[in-house]
């Protein structure tokens, strides 16, 4: 698998950004008729700017998947979808929407800015509920990328055979706690019902 992905271009270049670069010993009146009349004549060089630099210019988005990348489909996903999901939960700036239930009916109802900023504790609860989800769906994908690891903390003990002996089989000291073990692979598929769930939410 390759995969070549840059982070978002914007080739707008706002004619009053050109006015302020062109007329810059004097502070410009951006009410006046004047003013306005020479945005109008820049408006479609800008505009025109922007359409030849998206072309020459525009944002890489490559994958190429090979034959081998869906082998094991899930656990190549997994290796990608990690260290997002890690990322996100330290650089995130916000909760999805559905969370706004955890300030009751006034959030839901008040949800400007200025509201928001004001109520840190309504805020910080969101923002925790926000994060446990988050650690779930990260707990999910850290044993899909390490399934060979986790699981042999529950076993323990190694394989005897006696099949020199007609004895048919394997013997020997190896235990494996199969209950515990199925209670981590719950643990895993609830994280990922949680991954689809909020799927649309993954943003930052």
């Amino acid at each position: 698998m390759k995969v070549y992905l840059s982070n978002y271009r914007d080739h707008w270049l706002s004619p009053y950004t050109i006015l302020e670069k062109v007329i810059f010993w004097k502070e410009i009146d951006y009410d006046s008729t004047y003013t306005k009349k020479i945005v109008n004549v820049l408006s479609p060089i800008s505009e025109a700017v922007k359409k030849v630099l998206d072309v020459v210019h525009p944002r890489i988005n490559y994958v190429q998947v090979d034959k081998y990348d869906t082998w094991n489909m899930d656990s190549t996903l997994a290796n990608i979808i990690l260290p997002m999901l890690i990322q996100l939960k330290a650089t995130k700036h916000g909760v999805p929407s559905a969370f706004a239930e955890t300030g009751g009916e006034v959030w839901k109802l008040q949800q400007s800015f200025e509201f928001y900023e004001t109520n840190e504790e309504l805020q910080d609860k969101a923002m925790a509920e926000w994060d446990a989800v988050l650690d779930k769906m990260i707990f999910s994908f850290e044993h899909i990328v390490d399934k060979s690891d986790w699981e042999k903390e529950f076993c323990s003990g190694e394989f005897d055979s006696n099949i020199e002996l007609g004895e048919p089989g394997w013997t020997g000291t190896y235990v494996c706690d199969y209950a515990a073990m199925e209670k981590v692979h719950e643990q895993i598929q609830e994280g990922l019902e949680l991954f689809g769930k909020y799927y649309r939410n993954l943003w930052d």
